[in-house]
């Protein structure tokens, strides 16, 4: 889709902090994270909604969700996670939403200096090594 945030991330005409990625999923820091080391995992396919979503795709994305999770974790020094998924272009989590509803989750953070980078580099060592 040619207005999709996420589809030029994956064509690489939006620059990305990538984690990891494969044929059919890229994962990258998010520019305005609810917490350091924040990382969307998406498939390279565009789906608007997670119903138009092939189950063989969804199935696969938490598979590999569960592997980068315990990464991302170690490789940003958490003590656990929330795991989020946004549906449709209004959508936050599994709450309904509506334009305009002036629903906030959660403030977000900005990375200082090359934190942004020093992190996705923790966290890529502990893909690479979950991984393996």
């Amino acid at each position: 889709m040619n207005d999709c945030i996420f589809c030029k991330i994956v064509g690489g005409q939006i620059p990305a902090t990538k984690v990891y990625e494969d044929n059919d999923f890229v994962a990258f820091l998010d520019i305005h994270p609810v917490s350091y080391g924040h990382t969307l995992v998406i498939p390279k396919e565009h789906f608007d909604k997670l119903e138009n979503t092939p189950e063989e795709t969804v199935v696969k994305l938490y598979k590999l969700i569960r592997r980068l999770a315990p990464a991302v974790v170690a490789g940003s020094e958490a003590e656990g996670y929330n795991l989020g998924l946004n549906s449709g272009a209004v959508a936050g989590q599994i709450i309904p939403r509506r334009k305009n509803d002036g629903l906030e989750l959660w403030g977000e953070k900005e990375y200082q200096g090359n934190m942004m980078d020093e992190i996705a580099k923790k966290i890529r060592a502990a893909i690479k090594q979950a991984l393996n």
